[in-house]
């Protein structure tokens, strides 16, 4: 995945998620990306989530991941501007854990290629 980032002109890849930056830090150790394009941040208080209009609500996943969590999605911003957004989610998949396609490298690279 890095090589085509990189080919395509990604400087930077942040794996945001609700959560603490100590959990975050770990996840990244654990996951090895030091010297990679990728950064693990922490949205503590959901408050870029909450920005991004992202927070997810549907009681399901809710109920299993608790309040204020984050729905899966990918986004492309150049300069500060946000060029591509994909959630992945559908009424009977509200977490977009059975199809993530859309927010995932294949289908990024694809709509920011159609730029």
């Amino acid at each position: 995945g890095q090589d085509r980032l990189k080919a395509a002109g990604i400087d930077e890849v942040l794996v945001m998620c609700v959560n603490d930056a100590a959990v975050m830090g770990a996840w990244a150790k654990d996951q090895k990306i030091e010297g990679s394009n990728i950064s693990f941040i922490a949205d503590p208080n959901s408050t870029v989530t909450k920005a991004l209009d992202v927070e997810m609500t549907h009681p399901g996943p809710c109920a299993k991941l608790g309040p204020k969590r984050c729905k899966r999605f990918a986004m492309y911003v150049e300069d500060g501007v946000i060029k591509v957004i994909n959630v992945s989610e559908a009424p009977d998949d509200p977490a977009g854990d059975e199809r993530p396609e859309s927010s995932c490298i294949d289908n990024m690279l694809k709509d920011i290629a159609a730029l």
